[in-house]
């Protein structure tokens, strides 16, 4: 396994650890639209208000990774995602400013002008990160000279759309089962009704986002069937997705959102198995893709980095569960909540 292989393993994890972090954040914000009462919406808040600004250390650390060790992959999908990217840090601006100054100002109409903010600065993201996610499985229009040749609109095709409604579903069901953990009484009663149809939802989602990748990228399926690590993370998506309803049903909240959170991980295990070793597949033409070899840094660059990073990430993961160690167990509303 050489550098450039490792650094792509490296990205996989943040990413992941990313949609599993920050993607029930986004959930909560999600459901935080259909809440019933400022009660329930104080308790949403405050469900995530420990642990939402260092989940989101795991979005940037995957960047500052990617531009460290694939500095053309950076450069090129950050100019062609250029609005896109835009839309999404103005939502995560505003969701991210109405969870510190909602509670701020004593009036209906302010808390219900940042309830807004955050609902939608989280509905959005979690579409958008899902059309960019699909946009790379599909591939974008590169050409010789490995840059960007298409347009905003070019992104918003059916395909990306899918995958982003799918991602919406997948975070939304994420997050339901977050605050199933964390809620208790008739506010976890009606969290839970909600589980099943996003389930439901989520798989038919899915199973038509994999037919859809076999015609518009079939090149991912090559060599797949024959790929031991894909039987396993298969069989684990399986396994993990039918166990998901069973737990959340019976009870056991902590194994139902565990479930959901391994769900993530072996689709993004799976797509990055397909891609492997490309970055961003080129439409049309993948001898203008962007791999981990033609894209990379020098290998000078990308040892002196995992040196950092085999320093750096033990201290993420450390403080990580010591948050969720310290905050563990369900919410409770007091004066110096949110």
């Amino acid at each position: 396994m050489d550098l450039n292989t490792i650094w792509f393993l490296l990205i996989g994890v943040l990413l992941a650890g990313y949609a599993i972090l920050d993607g029930f954040d986004l959930g909560v914000g999600v459901l935080h639209l259909f809440a019933r009462s400022d009660a329930e919406r104080r308790v949403h808040i405050n469900a995530i208000g420990p642990v939402w600004d260092g989940n989101e250390v795991w979005l940037l650390t995957a960047g500052g990774a990617l531009f460290a060790a694939f500095p053309i992959v950076y450069a090129t999908v950050f100019s062609g995602f250029y609005i896109a990217l835009m839309l999404l840090l103005t939502a995560l601006i505003f969701r991210a400013v109405s969870l510190e100054v909602r509670g701020k100002v004593d009036s209906p109409g302010w808390r219900r002008l940042w309830d807004w903010s955050f609902g939608l600065g989280s509905l959005l993201p979690a579409v958008l990160f899902g059309v960019a996610f699909g946009n790379i499985l599909r591939g974008i229009p590169l050409d010789a000279n490995h840059n960007f040749t298409g347009s905003f609109l070019t992104l918003l095709n059916p395909y990306a759309i899918l995958i982003g409604l799918l991602t919406l579903v997948l975070f939304t069901m994420h997050g339901a089962l977050y605050l199933a953990l964390k809620t208790e009484g008739e506010l976890k009663a009606r969290i839970s009704r909600w589980i099943s149809p996003l389930w439901i939802t989520m798989i038919i989602l899915y199973v038509l986002a994999t037919l859809g990748t076999f015609f518009v990228s079939p090149f991912l399926f090559e060599g797949m069937l024959g790929n031991p690590l894909f039987w396993v993370l298969f069989i684990v998506l399986l396994g993990s997705i039918l166990w998901i309803p069973v737990a959340a049903k019976s009870g056991k909240s902590g194994l139902a959102f565990l479930a959901s959170a391994l769900t993530i991980v072996c689709m993004v295990g799976l797509s990055a198995l397909g891609l492997f070793p490309r970055l961003v597949p080129s439409l049309g033409d993948l001898s203008t893709s962007l791999t981990i070899y033609n894209a990379s840094s020098s290998e000078t660059t990308l040892m002196t980095m995992l040196v950092i990073a085999l320093i750096g990430m033990p201290l993420v993961i450390a403080y990580t569960v010591f948050i969720y160690r310290v905050f563990k167990g369900k919410v409770v509303i007091t004066g110096d909540s949110y």
